[in-house]
């Protein structure tokens, strides 16, 4: 959880600084403000389309040769990557190739965290008791507001601390170079977990069987249906994270001008909650069952939206708060199970590569564009409702998978795997070994 707090930082970092003076130093050329915000949206969905490349490269490795190794290499990278996007200068200085470098830093962003998620929640779920997995591999989900609410303090502090030209000038940089800190915390700790027993059993099992195939193009072969529920789950989830933590930020401060450090003050606040409130509804999700969370968490999720820009509306402190804090609890309803659901959706071989490729390429279509439509459809209709319509339709789709789900409450891996062995005719892993 804390290696992935580190990552999330970083990949989160730059959300919130796009929102915030991306627009004013890399893209000051733009006709309006609300112009340059979304050019900078442009740049962060880069990193969304890196991801399922990541996905891709790191599930084959990880599958084939162990998470803890691939989980290594992915917080170097995205450490480096976020510590030059710091040093980069703006348009000012070097012209055109200021944001050219800044895509370009983004993309390695988004590679790493493609292997990241994946690996991060097999080393809890793969570990993991069969009748609580969803409470333990929810922690590691956890670790994303933590990561994106120290990126909102760092910011929040820096806002506080400098005048306004100062933190556009050079302030928000500090929050970047800081990321060579905590990458080293990251990595220490990386370094000294260990894999789950079934993965190094069934990798055995593996080596000793060259016909046994594994890895991204034979779960899209054998699994398509898995793959394609994974997605369908991830797809309201992805878009009302990022119109909440992002395109919220985005309203309030080009509609409104509404105050930065309280913006970042109810960020902060938001996030706590979030953090506090996923791993107990992890627990529910093992008490109850998978589906009927999830299945609350969609329909309560295309509600937010129609009561939250009201609220946002009314320039209260208290209410964007309440807003901001009851749509993340609505998200942890859908974010907190989904690890073991997808775990359990796939065999041990080739688990890497399905639960990344399910979760990451979504984000190409999910994550990536929500707050680039939010904020066109906000200036083409000068009016939030069509956003709320948007995040509406989207967990109208999220809800079609979730009814064609299987309930997967306490099921076993290794029960996955045997079921592998059988209806592939593969050979069947040992017996004796806790999953």
């Amino acid at each position: 959880m804390i290696g992935t707090v580190v990552e999330w930082y970083e990949f989160f970092l730059y959300a919130t600084a796009a929102s915030l003076v991306f627009g004013a130093v890399f893209f000051p050329n733009a006709a309006t403000p609300l112009d340059g915000i979304i050019a900078a949206f442009v740049t962060y969905a880069v990193g969304f389309i890196a991801r399922p490349i990541g996905g891709i490269v790191f599930g084959q490795i990880g599958d084939r040769f162990g998470r803890k190794h691939t989980l290594q290499v992915t917080i170097i990278l995205i450490g480096v990557a976020t510590f030059l996007i710091g040093c980069l200068p703006g348009f000012g200085t070097i012209g055109y190739w200021a944001p050219a470098l800044l895509v370009g830093l983004r993309f390695i962003q988004g590679f790493a965290i493609g292997g990241e998620w994946g690996g991060a929640v097999l080393l809890v779920a793969e570990q993991s008791p069969n009748r609580s997995r969803a409470f333990w591999s929810s922690w590691p989900q956890a670790a994303v507001p933590v990561g994106n609410l120290l990126a909102t303090l760092v910011l929040l502090a820096m806002s506080w601390l400098l005048p306004a030209d100062q933190f556009l000038a050079w302030g928000w940089r500090v929050a970047f170079w800081l990321s060579a800190l905590i990458v080293a915390v990251g990595y220490y700790i990386r370094k000294h977990v260990t894999e789950a027993p079934i993965f190094l059993e069934t990798r055995a099992k593996v080596e000793a069987e060259k016909a046994v195939s594994y890895g991204v193009f034979e779960v899209v072969r054998r699994y398509p249906k898995g793959v394609l529920k994974a997605m369908g789950l991830r797809f309201a989830e992805n878009i009302l994270y990022y119109i909440i933590v992002s395109f919220s930020i985005v309203y309030l401060v080009t509609v409104h001008q509404y105050d930065t450090s309280q913006l970042l003050l109810a960020l902060l606040i938001a996030h706590a909650a979030h953090f506090v409130v996923i791993p107990p509804v992890g627990r529910l999700c093992d008490r109850i069952g998978r589906k009927p969370v999830y299945f609350a968490g969609a329909v309560l999720g295309a509600t937010w939206a129609f009561f939250a820009f009201p609220m946002f509306d009314t320039l209260n402190p208290v209410l964007i708060v309440l807003a901001v804090t009851i749509g993340l609890c609505f998200h942890a309803l859908m974010y907190a199970g989904q690890p073991a659901i997808m775990a359990e959706l796939f065999p041990t071989r080739m688990r890497y590569s399905g639960v990344s490729l399910g979760y990451q390429v979504t984000s190409i279509v999910a994550g990536s564009l929500a707050p680039i439509i939010a904020a066109a459809l906000l200036q083409r209709y000068d009016s939030w409702l069509p956003v709320a319509l948007y995040v509406a339709g989207a967990c109208a789709v999220t809800l079609v998978a979730v009814i064609t789900l299987r309930e997967t409450k306490g099921a076993s891996l290794r029960a996955v795997d045997e079921a592998d062995a059988v209806r592939f005719a593969l050979p069947t892993p040992a017996a004796g070994v806790r999953s």
